[in-house]
């Protein structure tokens, strides 16, 4: 794919955002409504490949920087991954969108030249989301583990309860 795209122009077009984004930043609802938008627009974009594989994690990182649970990353960095997610929203693509085939090309290259500045940041980030989510559902399984035992011991029951009924039941011999 990368024979196709032109990563320094996708570079140039994403610092055509900076200032926006810049300014984005100082208002976590435009953030969120933008990544909202984005969501939505994912959606209606056929198979895509690698090219977007990752924006799922780039929203996620960027919404955990704006409401400061993640704040491990440098705000140019944000500022990079809000400028993709602003010329994906905008209508002023390089390639118009509803073209067959080629249309999405420009939208996957200014993501990829986007996840490529952040490679190092996403990483990062995605580590500090598995060990989040891995320490949160221990507690989880411990509640869980009486719970578990009830309803196991309620079952044993049943069954043995079933089974001397069983026993118990006049053969039809």
């Amino acid at each position: 794919m990368s024979n196709f795209i032109d990563f320094d122009k996708a570079k140039e077009v994403l610092g055509g955002y900076t200032a926006q984004a810049q300014e984005m930043l100082k208002d976590t609802t435009k953030v969120e409504d933008a990544l909202q938008s984005l969501e939505k627009k994912m959606k209606e974009i056929p198979t895509v490949g690698e090219g977007l594989s990752k924006l799922p994690l780039m929203i996620s990182m960027i919404r955990g920087y704006i409401t400061k649970e993640y704040t491990d990353v440098s705000p140019k960095v944000i500022a990079s991954m809000l400028c993709a997610v602003l010329y994906l929203l905008t209508g002023k693509d390089l390639i118009r969108d509803n073209i067959p085939v080629v249309g999405y090309l420009d939208d996957i290259a200014v993501v990829a030249a986007a996840f490529k500045l952040s490679e190092n940041e996403l990483a990062a980030y995605e580590q500090w989301r598995t060990a989040k989510v891995a320490a949160s559902a221990e507690p989880a399984v411990e509640a869980a583990e009486p719970v578990v035992r009830q309803v196991t011991e309620a079952a044993d029951e049943s069954a043995e309860a079933i089974e001397a009924m069983l026993d118990n039941a006049p053969s039809e011999a």
